[in-house]
């Protein structure tokens, strides 16, 4: 993949037509005569048959005729971000009821609807009367829709209790900080392999390096963006260090949410929430009593999980997917000085359930069946690298290639259920923040520890930047260290057993 557009001005952000680009780009280089793709395509079921066959029944979204289709092997690649979260005040059914005439979508809805929304909402001249796009949530996709409705010359306001934390720079960052294991060493990994990452976490001087560090980062990334002390762009439910609801932002452009909102071209209502729509069918209600007439409304409001449409509850059950309360007890303890410095108090939602997914890929329930394995439930800075590392994982999986795995679907829980715990102990209260079907695993910042464990699980050479004692954690970690993994595995393949 080339480096996006324009990345020496934008510090290697990319966007999302440098992510459409790449797809289709691999697409055409690899996957030509290799993959059939069947498009227009609703799943609608996945089921077992008594013959160990995988059954999915789908429905083609043109005519509407369903289709049986058999499989042996099953990749659950749904991910997260595809099943709206609505809430029932704000669902088309409240508008609808309290006589709305405006319109209402799901922020995944907006790109086949922006020309809708482009017809209804007349272009700003600058006055208070003019047509107002409302955007309901403070996560980057409504940021995202807000910077493209401001392009568009559309007055766009924006309400959210809550946003998101960010990291930017007035400057590219170095790509010796920002593409190296600088940043995953300063987030402590459930297994601390290196002596500076235990002297980072496990002593006292080291946890205050660890979060001078990154308040300094956090500081410098609102600072770069002029946003004074007081702004709810600062209303953040978390810290840099304690989440995964963090942007990244690269440098500082005009064209940037935060930008946008610094030169008044979007407005923030923060902090504030969205309590319904008022039946006179203009205007929706804040929590604060003040109302608003927008001529649209995008609800940018989250997910839940999408396998719930596509698994009976029988069916998930079986096969291990679901939330449920521990089954075994963790011995594990991650006693981190670094975990107790400003930490943040936990619900008691946190503790109420665990999810039981080996690495964040195989449920452990049908670990010993080798039939099925899930992809885009890996939170990861850098998707490209992890997710080619998965892929091969999968396929040394499902090929029956000798691999580090757990003795037993017992075993694969425990360890499964280890790791939950250990993602709440990292991350009080975003675990249940986010949905099962895109949260087996959190190591979001610390991706290179966990591409090394999936490496590992192969017999493969892992942390592969090189470098030495002194420099090693600044080495930039380059997805061309992995061009050869189908090789190699064949290599390992071909040795004696």
């Amino acid at each position: 993949m080339p480096p996006p557009d324009k990345s020496d001005e934008n510090g290697g952000r990319l966007s999302g037509l440098d992510m459409c680009n790449y797809m289709e780009k691999f697409a055409a280089t690899f996957l030509t005569g290799k993959a059939k793709f069947q498009m227009e395509t609703e799943v609608d079921n996945i089921t077992r048959t008594q013959s160990g066959e995988w059954e999915v029944t789908v429905t083609s979204v043109d005519s509407g005729a369903p289709t049986k289709l058999t499989f042996s092997r099953i990749v659950l690649a749904t991910g997260g971000c595809s099943s709206p979260k609505i809430p029932d005040n704000l669902s088309h059914r409240a508008a609808d009821k309290a006589g709305f005439r405006g319109i209402v979508i799901h922020s995944s809805q907006f790109g086949p609807r922006l020309q809708d929304i482009l017809a209804a909402v007349q272009p700003a001249l600058g006055k208070p009367e003019d047509d107002t796009v409302l955007v309901v949530g403070g996560g980057k996709s409504g940021q995202d829709i807000c910077v493209k409705l401001a392009l568009e010359g559309r007055k766009v306001a924006i309400v959210f209790e809550t946003t998101d934390v960010f990291l930017a720079s007035r400057t590219p960052i170095p790509a010796f900080v920002r593409k190296s294991r600088f940043l995953p060493v300063l987030s402590p990994h459930s297994k601390l392999n290196t002596r500076l990452e235990r002297f980072l976490h496990t002593t006292y001087i080291g946890s205050w390096i660890t979060h001078f560090i990154w308040n300094i980062l956090e500081a410098k990334s609102f600072d770069s963006f002029d946003i004074p002390k007081d702004s709810p762009l600062r209303k953040t439910p978390h810290s840099l260090f304690w989440g995964v609801r963090l942007s990244d932002e690269g440098s500082v452009r005009p064209t940037s949410f935060y930008s946008l909102v610094m030169s008044g071209e979007i407005e923030v209502i923060a902090p504030a929430r969205v309590s319904g729509y008022v039946e006179d069918g203009l205007s929706m209600m804040l929590n604060d009593g003040r109302t608003l007439s927008p001529k649209a409304v995008i609800l940018a409001t989250g997910y839940q999980s999408s396998w719930s449409k596509i698994f009976t509850p029988a069916m998930a059950e079986e096969l291990g997917i679901t939330r449920h309360a521990p089954q075994t007890v963790t011995k594990a303890k991650w006693d981190y000085v670094s975990l107790t410095q400003h930490r943040p108090t936990a619900s008691r939602e946190n503790d109420k359930w665990v999810t039981s997914i080996y690495r964040g890929l195989v449920p452990a329930k049908n670990i010993e069946k080798r039939d099925f394995a899930i992809a885009g439930a890996l939170f990861t800075t850098n998707p490209g690298y992890t997710n080619e590392v998965v892929a091969h994982w999968v396929s040394s999986y499902f090929q029956g290639d000798t691999m580090r795995l757990p003795l037993s679907p017992e075993a694969a829980t425990a360890e499964a259920e280890e790791q939950s715990a250990w993602m709440k102990a990292r991350y009080p209260n975003i675990v249940p923040w986010v949905n099962e079907s895109y949260s087996g695993s959190l190591d979001f910042l610390t991706w290179p520890q966990a591409a090394d464990e999936l490496l590992e699980d192969m017999y493969l050479p892992s942390m592969r930047s090189g470098g030495n004692w002194l420099n090693w954690v600044f080495q930039v970690i380059d997805s061309k260290e992995i061009k050869n993994l189908g090789d190699e595995r064949r290599d390992r393949r071909a040795l004696p057993e």
